[in-house]
């Protein structure tokens, strides 16, 4: 894969998912700008990325807002001209329904997690090079959940559909396609029980990694041919059906008793 003097876009790109996506993009050579509400990260991450010589550009703001969309598109192109990649990473969850998720929190998430990537390709649209790309980060939680997880699953399920629907309208423009994660772990400590670990068919925990290297592989132009297209990186998690007392597995619950 050469990236070399591309310039990728990475919303959310000064922690955990979107940290790793920035580094892996600067170290084969892009020129990545990053937007986060994150300022300390983002200072951190800008510094560490220029003294190494790659080129950086760091925006801080909320995503929810219109008005930081419209500055940090126009802040990029004034520095890059075009861009080659848009990487819709930035989310957050407020909870759900039991722990009384407001109004205006379900309507924040959905802002961060589904508006402002539509926003972001629709800025961006006509500022692209050729066989440019959007990766969009969703989630295995788009189409299973824990309780009390609206707000988030909601997002993310948003996120998908409006994938495949960038997909065709955006057909012969740029390529759009999204990455559902399952379980990653973002602290790097390696402090998981034996449990946590087979559980997933691969036998280890997700890590950032996993997911920029397909984010990568998506946007290299040798895979042109991939477009409108959700791929699942959960270490088979979703795959395997469990019945109770299969794998060690009992299932109780207080309301039964």
């Amino acid at each position: 894969m050469n990236f070399n003097d591309k310039v990728c876009v990475v919303t959310g790109g000064a922690n955990g998912i979107g940290l790793c996506i920035t580094n892996e993009f600067s170290k084969m050579g892009a020129k990545v700008a990053i937007i986060d509400l994150d300022k300390e990260a983002g200072e951190k991450t800008l510094n560490k990325t220029t003294q190494n010589g790659k080129e950086c550009m760091f925006y801080w703001g909320d995503i929810s807002e219109e008005s930081t969309l419209k500055g940090f598109c126009d802040k990029v192109i004034k520095c890059y001209g075009k861009i080659d990649y848009l990487i819709n990473n930035a989310c957050l969850s407020r909870k759900g329904i039991i722990s009384g998720c407001s109004y205006d929190d379900f309507n924040y998430v959905l802002k961060v997690g589904v508006t402002a990537p539509y926003m972001l390709s629709k800025l961006f649209l006509n500022h692209f090079n050729i066989n440019g790309s959007i990766v969009n980060i969703s989630s295995t939680r788009s189409y299973m959940s824990q309780e009390d997880t609206e707000s988030y699953t909601a997002a993310k399920g948003g996120i998908t559909a409006l994938t495949h629907a960038l997909a065709i309208s955006l057909a012969g423009k740029v390529r759009v396609n999204s990455i559902s994660p399952g379980w990653i772990d973002v602290s790097s400590n390696n402090d998981f029980s034996i449990e946590d670990k087979f559980q997933h068919p691969v036998h280890r925990i997700g890590k950032p990694i996993d997911i920029a290297r397909t984010v990568m592989f998506l946007c290299d132009e040798a895979n042109g041919f991939i477009t409108g297209e959700n791929i699942t990186v959960d270490g088979g998690m979703t795959k395997q059906m469990i019945y109770n007392e299969d794998c060690g597995w009992k299932f109780t619950h207080s309301e039964l008793i």
